[in-house]
């Protein structure tokens, strides 16, 4: 495939909301070193998702694909570093072990 199809971005996009949605419920308690952390780790992955929405509702697949995908590097990324917890979910995350 040479393309990104709109179906394609879509699972993209269905995937990495669920994802936000998920490590939200994981971050650390506020009174924790690495809440602070956690919200500057949020506030990268909520803008990428966020110009993901921008590049698409211009036509630019391309670009809106390239952003979901930092934004689920941000979340592995977080995940694998312990500052959200997934519990053992190993399929949608890259959990450390």
């Amino acid at each position: 495939m040479k393309e990104i199809t709109e179906e394609k971005l879509e699972n993209y996009f269905k995937r990495t909301e669920e994802a936000i949605k998920i490590i939200k419920k994981g971050m650390p308690p506020k009174r924790s070193l690495l809440y602070d952390v956690a919200k500057d780790f949020l506030l990268m992955i909520e803008s990428y998702f966020e110009d993901a929405k921008a590049f698409k509702e211009r036509g630019d697949y391309v670009t809106a694909f390239a952003s979901l995908n930092y934004a689920y590097g941000w979340i592995d990324a977080g995940v694998r570093l312990g500052i959200f917890d997934v519990g053992d979910d190993d399929v949608r995350f890259t959990l450390a072990k």
